[in-house]
């Protein structure tokens, strides 16, 4: 979903007082992929913060991206939306751990399998209006003429145990504004 980019960024900033930094990992082939990066950058310039972004489209470039975040010092990392690196979570969740490097991504099953933080639509909430759109043309109304919904609920989520094993504490104002706390 676009313009949560910089939203995302500015929740990394506040967790990680020292970002200065942060590396943007993307999917090179996405068509939504210069708008996102476009997005974040607009967010960065207001926050004062670096974007250094990696393009990747396998699992081995996740590496080669992640020698290189560290090569020049991201302090932090934003996973921008795609499917491709939504299949390939695992390794980028090991790898951000590895690196002890904080990262948010855009959906809270990244921090249910141990990434540190997500922001984004709550998805439950967008199944239940689809259905409600479902039901409308199911009744005879005409597709065409319902309204484009965008999303209206957001979740924010923190995994606790991920913050501990990079040795970051979050902040008491960013855990009360969290919707899920994973400990």
């Amino acid at each position: 979903m676009p313009g949560l980019g910089g939203k995302r960024l500015e929740i990394l900033k506040e967790s990680v007082s020292r970002l200065t930094r942060s590396a943007v990992l993307f999917h090179r082939a996405s068509p939504a992929a210069k708008l996102f990066l476009a997005e974040i950058e607009d967010g960065a310039r207001l926050l004062k913060v670096q974007i250094q972004p990696f393009g990747v489209e396998t699992e081995r470039e996740i590496g080669d991206a992640f020698k290189a975040m560290s090569k020049e010092h991201a302090d932090g990392l934003v996973k921008l939306p795609s499917g491709l690196l939504i299949s390939l979570r695992k390794p980028i969740i090991d790898l951000t751990a590895k690196n002890r490097l904080p990262a948010i991504y855009e959906d809270k099953i990244i921090v249910e399998d141990g990434g540190l933080m997500s922001y984004g639509p709550d998805i439950t909430d967008l199944y239940r209006r689809a259905a409600l759109l479902v039901d409308k043309i199911l009744k005879g109304r005409n597709p065409a003429e319902l309204p484009v919904e965008q999303p209206t609920k957001f979740e924010f989520s923190i995994n606790l145990k991920a913050a501990k094993q990079i040795g970051l504490t979050i902040p008491p104002n960013l855990l009360a504004r969290a919707d899920k706390v994973i400990k």
